[in-house]
């Protein structure tokens, strides 16, 4: 796709975060924003070893010609969970695109939780986004990416636009893994039953840089929010774990992963997770 010039009336968003040890306490001792990014003061709901961030976009969505970047930096030993305060709209723009770009440094023995909520296409939205995270020796992350395409409430499909997604993860030099997806509107895809199966919702959860044993991967399979519509699945990475949904839900997606993360979260970390209030809304 061509790649337009942007006009004084786009954003070019940025956030710069970078956590560090003070005192026993994690906090930011770095934070940045570039309009129309905002984050909300540092949260401590499970104990001052973890630092709870909420982004704030107070445009309210994306528009073609947009560009957002956000810089996540964590110093050795730190612990964060960062998430957004709403759910991410990107607007039809048929002749523009708008593009986001996640970076994600990890300094040895950290954590990263990177929980944003999730993103509506609408359609004839153009969007790319990209997301890497590079990880120390003894670090690790836990993410997940929960897309809705088109406003189905509405009775709204996808069926102008173009979606992609990338994510990277290394670690030491060498890719762990590389997921790339794409998905253009009105495109069989959407109703085959090896992309879509008519399902508006896809979402991915995973953890990367703790390997996980067969027997654990028995017990998180069987972790899912009652009879409920949709598909899912759950496979081992090189050094950690991905799982998969499609269905009609972006909050079934997001509570299926949720009982994921409190399930893993002791063993990785050692601690119970605890929720960010901000999804309790």
């Amino acid at each position: 796709m061509e790649q337009q010039k942007p006009s004084s009336s786009d954003w070019q968003g940025k956030v710069e975060l970078v956590y560090g040890h003070r005192e026993g306490k994690c906090v930011p001792i770095k934070t940045f924003t570039q309009a129309p990014f905002k984050v909300q003061r540092p949260l401590y709901p499970e104990s001052e070893a973890v630092c709870h961030t909420v982004l704030v976009h107070t445009a309210g969505g994306m528009v073609g010609g947009d560009t957002l970047a956000i810089e996540i930096t964590l110093q050795p030993q730190c612990r964060a969970v960062v998430t957004t305060a709403a759910a991410s709209k990107v607007y039809g723009s048929p002749h523009h695109h708008s593009h986001q770009t996640i970076q994600l440094c990890l300094s040895q023995d950290s954590c990263l939780e990177w929980f944003p909520q999730d993103t509506i296409l609408f359609d004839q939205a153009n969007y790319r986004q990209t997301l890497q995270v590079d990880l120390a020796p003894g670090a690790l992350w836990c993410g997940w990416d929960i897309t809705r395409f088109g406003r189905s409430a509405r009775g709204e499909q996808f069926n102008q636009g173009h979606w992609r997604s990338q994510i990277d993860v290394w670690q030491a030099g060498q890719l762990l893994w590389r997921d790339c997806q794409g998905l253009t509107g009105g495109s069989p895809v959407l109703h085959s039953p090896s992309g879509l199966g008519g399902y508006p919702v896809v979402g991915s959860f995973a953890l990367v840089g703790r390997s996980l044993e067969p027997d654990q991967l028995h017990v998180l399979r069987s972790l899912w929010p009652g009879d409920v519509p949709g598909d899912r699945g759950i496979t081992r990475l090189q050094n950690g774990l991905l799982c998969r949904y499609r269905g009609p839900s972006s909050q079934r997606a997001r509570q299926w992963f949720v009982m994921l993360w409190q399930h893993l979260r002791p063993w990785y970390l050692g601690q119970v997770a605890q929720v960010p209030r901000v999804w309790q809304r």
